[in-house]
């Protein structure tokens, strides 16, 4: 079978969130003898040089970059206010792209093309004009869920009106996407829930977030006292609104009452406004080379989100190698844990600063916790089951189709 995957990011390499997600489906169903080619997006904030992929990877794939201009321009965004189309999905939209998406198409039958996230979801039409492919939309977030949630955060009246009305249009388009699809691979059963609950008789399965678990080994710390890590990228507003909600509401008493356990900021484009707040015993070390490494050295990952939607990546990948997460509810969102038993909830600074006492107090549960998280992720979020679930929707859509 050969499928097309449309990105709206290059899946290679596979440092963050998204491109981990792309990367590691992809190789499941090449594993599982799918063909897939690859045709992704350059962007001023992701971009890669084909020519320093791995060789294998980029003639197996036919992977092809093509340069999409994403940046905000003001005069675009000021016409924009006139449009109904949405201007988060309207920055994505570009002739080279699609020109080439032509060209891909021309040359060769698909018989899926899916398509990973929203953002390449305006090249729809061209796809319907130029293949018989059924087309899967791999909604890696509810995005408009996410902007939601950031405009109940935004305390200027201004702002947040512009905000809403953007996330209005945003939504509007995301609903129309869900019903002009042949399928969608919900990454999150709470996002499945929500897209059913507005009617779509779009074939929908759940395909969680996966990776190669024998990849990831659970290494015991060696450190007397716990540790405590965010690994992130600093460019996704979540994130920052996380880690700025972190540093006001609940670093102060940590640094109070824990002063001799340390507690490491990490990611890619750490903003510059971090490095005003001084504590004693945090430290900001920004992109790491190995996040892999960077977390086999920690004891405990926080992750404060208070807006988002989809499944937090290194979540995963943190249980994964058996560190203990303490996570809002919005953080784990799409996760099936059991709090207390293989991840801790903490969604207030007071709850924060318990689970952290407890990580510091209680080694055993600390353990223990990292432990019960290792098997959930075996059990439920290996490449080879989340590709499985894949493959059932694709047979299901062509089946449709007959």
């Amino acid at each position: 079978m050969n499928v097309l995957q449309l990105c709206n990011k290059s899946p290679f390499p596979p440092k963050e969130g998204g491109p981990i997600a792309m990367y590691n489906l992809g190789n499941g169903l090449m594993q599982q003898g799918y063909h897939v080619d690859i045709l992704t997006m350059n962007t001023f904030k992701f971009s890669v040089d084909v020519d320093d992929l791995p060789v294998d990877y980029r003639y197996k794939t036919n992977f092809t970059a093509v340069f999409v201009d994403t940046r905000i321009k003001y005069r675009e965004a000021f016409l924009n206010l006139f449009s109904s189309k949405s201007f988060h999905v309207q920055r994505f939209d570009c002739q080279e792209f699609r020109n080439t998406l032509v060209h891909i198409l021309k040359n060769k039958n698909y018989d899926i093309v899916q398509l990973e996230t929203i953002y390449v979801a305006p090249y729809i039409d061209t796809i319907r004009k130029y293949s018989k492919a059924k087309i899967v939309l791999r909604s890696h977030n509810i995005e408009h869920l996410i902007w939601q949630r950031y405009a109940r955060t935004i305390a200027n009246p201004v702002k947040r009106k512009y905000v809403n009305y953007l996330t209005a249009k945003l939504q509007r388009y995301e609903l129309e996407v869900f019903g002009a699809v042949d399928g969608i691979a919900s990454i999150t059963s709470v996002d499945a829930d929500y897209i059913k609950s507005h009617g779509f008789s779009t074939p929908l399965s759940v395909v969680p977030f996966g990776l190669e678990c024998e990849k990831y080994k659970h290494i015991p710390s060696e450190n007397s006292r716990p540790t405590f890590f965010h690994l992130g990228s600093m460019d996704w507003m979540p994130n920052q609104e996380a880690i700025k909600w972190f540093l006001e509401n609940c670093m102060p008493q940590l640094a109070k009452l824990f002063p001799d356990t340390m507690i490491y900021l990490a990611g890619r484009n750490m903003p510059s406004w971090i490095y005003n707040y001084k504590f004693h015993n945090l430290k900001v070390v920004g992109e790491v080379d190995d996040a892999g490494e960077f977390m086999q050295s920690k004891t405990v990952m926080f992750v404060p989100l208070l807006s988002g939607s989809g499944v937090r990546v290194k979540i995963i990948e943190g249980m994964a190698l058996g560190k203990t997460i303490i996570s809002t509810s919005v953080g784990a969102e799409g996760i099936h844990y059991t709090d207390g038993e293989n991840l801790l909830i903490a969604d207030s600074p007071e709850a924060f600063i318990e689970k952290f006492r407890l990580c510091i107090n209680d080694h055993g549960v600390c353990a223990s916790i990292g432990s019960n998280a290792r098997k959930l992720i075996e059990a439920e979020y290996d490449i080879s089951v989340t590709t499985h679930n894949l493959i059932n929707l694709y047979r299901m859509v062509l089946g449709n189709a007959n």
